[in-house]
């Protein structure tokens, strides 16, 4: 029996846990009667560093620094209702350390132009009238920071044994920057706090790291011990938003009139994190996460966590705990995110996830469900989508090898989704399908080569277990991790050779790197040669990158993933080299020696040489060639046809395009060497050189009998070409552009899209487009 021991129902107060977990009510009342204590308006200030000073009438103060960074030490902060404080420090920063025994009250009005730091070990309240407006950040902390530290710049650790809190009661305003409360008990917002280009971060523990971040919080808490909790119960409205607490508790418990808001910028990603590294995460409220396009993420982690009565919205929500045993009112609480769009992702770090519940969804949002161990669903669960959403059981996250499998012992229905279910399990884990329910008129997603609704997928984990696919060429194979063939040396045998049909099965690389594989053949071997040796008519390869690959072949294809492909390739890019050092007749690839299948979204970056057909992604074409590069060399001796992207082309290339240097002295162009196909919406920018004097070369092909279209183009300038191509007869300069003019998206003609959804980019400071699927990974 399974016990949902670390999801716990909420309680009919919250405030009442809050009282019993941190006694915040009386600890806000002590702060608030000391820092009274301590008058109306700072006093005691003197610059320790940096340059300014410091005037006031009793009832306004003003704080002037003519260095962009000062320090003031001061005997007290707190500011009256109807008194006000105003720090003129242009666009500097101004740390104001207490060094006093009394709290800081911010009942009136704080302004700076530019960044400010309140330091109080004793604690910093700003009160219910308490308004702080910030041109740049702001920062109330129980921790201290170095002085030379904070006047150098940079990263800041804040540290200190301070025992104050450190409570937003009111409003808090950064126009062009963060807002960071820091302490080591207690970081709360009760009130409102407002960086709409910046993030807004409450962080608890005994040091914390401040830094600039674009991805990550500005905030990292480096050390434990503090057992201080970080609460939310007022609004935040930011670009980013983080709760971290080291060893305390997380409280997000924003009711329905307030809510945690992450709105992105287009430096930040609008995202939420709420992290309870060795504490519980309480998340009792609306919190948002979105983009300026596109949806956001929020990321909860906790030791345990409590979500009976969260609501998220937000494109992604990644929830982190030791272990996950789902019981009803957690399975009450995911479907209810699920079905406002939410998709969620369950990641056990140090065990299992065990379904017990039935859960049922409509809608496009997916569910993933990543142990570091094994999966199970429960014999009295059904797991149902009525939609587009996706289905993943992950076990062994870590590509371990520890026997983690997937175990269905219910239910999973599909049948009204035109999703997928994927599950990846070790080659020794347990595979238990139990009983499943597929969508009859369930079609596979353009370019993925999958071939039915429920994939099951073995882990390459190791070296080994990338060469046992020989084993089973017709199996579905997921990289579980990044693997380095490096102890193969040079006797890497390519997976399928010998074989007649080579490999007809699957292999998702899930984005992980296979590097420095060695394939070095001799005169006698002449099997084709890559990292397979043949892909046959049903496999299909994905989502993997070769790294530093090196082929050596006398008498045979070759390319770094495959020496002969009539499969599906998509999403793969290889770098390293290919070499053909024997006589001519054999093309050579940056990724496929002969291809007669179909190469989408791929690229390469190989050096490639050869005696005959040479091409920086395939050495011959046949087949398609889809919204694919390649960037490396292409060429080689006397007798060699060197193509940037393709030796020889007889099938078609449609929106791809090649940069790589090419060499040859029998025909070489910048795109193609022998086009008798179709070539369209493609360009070619490599400077094409002479070994001897070519018998042809070209901008775009050495040798056409094919058809290119008139969106192709070439760069001028660079290939040092003035035709497109050279023969039968060399044709016109029409599409034969100047670099400058390739970095113009008006010079390509209205068939070329450059807008939000199209497939084409130029970023700043390039001198040629690019695919968008490249900005975009």
């Amino acid at each position: 029996m399974h016990t949902e021991i670390f999801w716990l129902g909420r309680p009919s107060n919250p405030l009442r846990v809050r009282r019993t977990a941190i006694g915040l009510v009386a600890t806000g009342a002590v702060v608030a009667s000391n820092a009274w204590a301590a008058g109306p308006m700072p006093s005691g200030g003197r610059f320790v560093a940096g340059v300014g000073n410091v005037s006031s009438d009793g009832v306004r103060m003003t704080v002037t620094q003519t260095t962009s960074r000062g320090v003031i030490d001061w005997s007290s902060f707190s500011i009256d209702k109807d008194h006000a404080v105003t720090i003129e420090n242009g666009s500097g920063a101004t740390l104001s350390r207490v060094t006093g025994t009394e709290a800081s009250a911010i009942n009136g009005a704080l302004t700076a132009s530019g960044s400010f730091y309140l330091i109080n070990p004793q604690g910093v309240v700003i009160g219910a009238n308490g308004v702080v407006t910030t041109g740049g950040r702001f920062i109330a902390s129980t921790l201290d920071v170095n002085n030379d530290a904070f006047m150098a710049g940079g990263p800041l650790t804040f540290a200190g044994t301070g025992t104050g809190v450190v409570v937003n009661l009111g409003k808090i305003t950064s126009t062009g920057g963060d807002v960071l409360l820091i302490a080591r008990k207690l970081a709360e917002n009760d009130g409102t706090i407002s960086a709409p280009s910046g993030s807004a971060e409450l962080a608890a523990g005994d040091q914390v790291l401040v830094r600039d971040s674009t991805g990550l919080p500005q905030t990292f808490v480096q050390s434990t011990g503090s057992r201080g909790d970080v609460v939310d119960k007022g609004t935040i409205a930011a670009a980013q938003i983080a709760l971290q607490a080291a060893d305390g508790n997380v409280y997000a418990l924003a009711g329905n009139t307030n809510a945690l808001r992450a709105t992105g910028t287009a430096t930040r990603d609008g995202h939420v994190w709420l992290v309870a590294n060795d504490g519980t995460a309480h998340i009792h409220g609306r919190i948002e996460a979105t983009n300026p396009v596109g949806g956001g993420t929020v990321e909860t982690k906790g030791a345990a966590l409590h979500l009976d009565d969260a609501d998220v919205h937000a494109a992604n929500w990644n929830l982190d705990a030791p272990v996950f045993n789902v019981g009803p009112l957690t399975t009450a609480a995911l479907v209810r995110q699920l079905e406002q769009g939410t998709s969620l992702t369950l990641n056990a770090s140090q065990g299992d996830i065990v379904m017990e519940q039935t859960m049922r969804w409509f809608g496009n949002a997916s569910l993933t469900l990543n142990a570091v161990r094994s999966v199970t669903v429960g014999p009295m669960a059904t797991l149902a989508n009525n939609g587009t959403a996706n289905l993943t059981l992950r076990a062994d996250t870590g590509g371990q090898n520890n026997g983690g499998g997937v175990e269905n012992l219910g239910t999973i229905d599909w049948s009204k989704s035109s999703g997928l279910v994927s599950s990846y399990r070790d080659g020794n884990g347990l595979d238990v399908a139990g009983y499943t329910r597929n969508n009859p008129a369930w079609t596979a997603p353009a370019y993925s080569g999958i071939r039915s609704q429920f994939t099951d997928y073995a882990l390459v984990n190791t070296l080994d277990d990338l060469n046992k696919i020989s084993q089973r060429l017709d199996g579905s194979f997921a990289l579980g991790r990044d693997i380095d063939a490096s102890p193969a040396g040079n006797n890497f045998q390519p997976i399928g050779s010998g074989t007649v049909n080579g490999f007809t099965g699957q292999l998702d690389g899930l984005g992980h790197t296979i590097a420095n594989v060695t394939v070095s053949q001799d005169f006698s071997d002449t099997s084709r040669a890559g990292l397979f040796a043949t892909i046959g008519d049903t496999g299909a390869v994905r989502n993997v990158k070769l790294a530093n690959e090196r082929v050596t072949v006398f008498y045979s294809p070759a390319g770094a993933l495959a020496g002969q492909s009539s499969g599906l390739v998509s999403n793969v890019y290889a770098d390293g080299s290919v070499l053909n050092q024997g006589s001519s007749g054999f093309p050579a690839g940056g990724l496929i020696g002969t291809n007669s299948g179909v190469i989408y979204r791929a690229g390469s970056d190989v050096a490639v040489s050869g005696p005959s057909l040479s091409g920086g992604l395939v050495g011959e074409n046949r087949g398609a060639i889809l919204q694919s590069f390649a960037t490396g060399s292409a060429g080689g001796g006397s007798r060699a046809q060197g193509g940037g992207l393709a030796g020889s082309n007889s099938g078609s290339i449609n929106q791809s395009y090649a940069t790589g240097p090419v060499s040859g002295g029998n025909g070489e162009a910048g795109l193609v060497a022998n086009n008798s196909g179709s070539i369209e919406q493609s360009f070619a920018s490599g400077p094409v050189d002479t070994f001897l004097l070519p018998q042809y070369r070209g901008g775009i092909a050495a040798n056409n009998t094919g058809v290119i279209a008139a969106d192709v183009f070439w760069d001028r300038d660079a290939t040092r070409q003035t035709s497109e191509y050279g023969a039968p007869t060399p044709v016109g300069t029409a599409n034969g552009l100047t670099t400058g003019q390739m970095s113009v998206a008006a010079s390509f003609g209205p068939t070329w899209d450059f807008g939000a959804g199209g497939t084409w980019a130029i970023l700043p400071n390039t001198t040629h487009p690019i695919l968008k699927w490249q900005v975009q990974q």
